[in-house]
């Protein structure tokens, strides 16, 4: 799986109950709260993305992850918003040389089914281009631009080299079976990953189907009015060329006025299904109940996307 943010866990953690050689791919180009203040202060990739990954792969026991996710409160000083996890991750990052060999160390310690990898080992800053031509820099600043992005790319956020993958991301790429990215924030969370170049020609050159989970509802600042095929388009347009074989969509309808708008301001309105523009986009499309009501959020039912996950991979096969 490739993406980030807090939609690829609730898919991960349902995969990792298949029988499956499972790898995440997640990003490192978060730059706002706890894992910005500690890429900046230990020159490491941001380790919130990679927390709430780990924690999904893993088979820890309840109280550990409680442990491991819990956050510090307001009042506390210098430890103010970090949670354990990425204090952790940033320690072992430090101890290590690298926060790759420190999910490495982690994986084990944890118990987690399959591989985690940062899409890179250094720590990189998201640029997005507005169709106005205005450039906003940092992943935390993007959704507070009053603009439609046209395209984002990565830069190394320490010097002025072409970002690189993470050992071992590539040849899991072409080594694959079957691809999933999404759910998770389109600009933010998964392409970071599909722009860094060798990642980008990792997923021209391989012969893995590669499915893309569109998001259920659109999101403030990136992909509002958004069509499931405007997702698949801009997906598309990054890489240079119609990869993408397979697209889930949800079709079950969200409650009018269900969504809490206090706790889930980032959210705006169901995306809207174009089933003609997705048959332009060339991808095979599966359309289902993939939607799981919770606490005022509309999320994807884990379990059932990875079942479909799971029956595209056996077909492959």
């Amino acid at each position: 799986m490739i993406g980030g943010g807090t939609g690829i866990p609730v898919i991960l953690k349902a995969l990792r109950k298949e029988a499956v050689d499972l790898t995440a791919i997640v990003t490192v180009a978060d730059d706002g709260g706890s894992s910005g203040e500690l890429r900046g202060a230990l020159d490491i990739a941001p380790p919130g993305d990679l927390r709430n990954v780990l924690v999904a792969m893993s088979d820890m026991p309840k109280l550990y992850e409680q442990i491991f996710q819990y956050r510090f409160k307001a009042t506390d000083g210098p430890l103010s918003g970090h949670p354990i996890g990425n204090l952790v991750i940033a320690g072992v990052s430090e101890m290590r040389g690298s926060t790759y060999n420190a999910l490495q160390i982690l994986s084990t310690l944890f118990h987690v089914q399959g591989k985690i990898l940062p899409s890179s080992e250094t720590a990189l800053t998201l640029h997005a281009v507005f169709k106005d031509k205005t450039e906003v820099v940092g992943e935390s600043h993007i959704a507070d631009y009053p603009g439609t992005i046209d395209h984002v790319y990565v830069t190394n956020t320490k010097n002025s080299d072409t970002p690189c993958a993470s050992r071992a991301v590539v040849d899991e790429i072409m080594a694959a079976d079957t691809i999933v990215m999404g759910p998770g924030s389109l600009f933010t969370s998964i392409l970071p990953n599909v722009v860094i170049p060798e990642i980008r020609d990792a997923l021209i050159n391989t012969t893995a189907q590669i499915v893309y989970v569109c998001n259920i509802m659109t999101q403030r600042g990136e992909t509002e009015s958004f069509s499931d095929a405007d997702h698949v388009k801009v997906l598309h347009n990054h890489v240079g060329t119609e990869f993408i074989d397979t697209v889930l969509v949800n079709v079950e309808k969200v409650p009018d006025d269900y969504m809490d708008n206090n706790k889930f301001d980032e959210y705006l309105v169901q995306v809207k299904h174009d089933f003609i523009g997705l048959q332009n986009c060339h991808v095979r499309v599966i359309s289902s109940d993939f939607l799981r009501l919770v606490d005022g959020g509309a999320f994807h039912n884990g379990q059932a996307v990875a079942e479909e996950i799971m029956r595209i991979s056996e077909r492959r096969s």
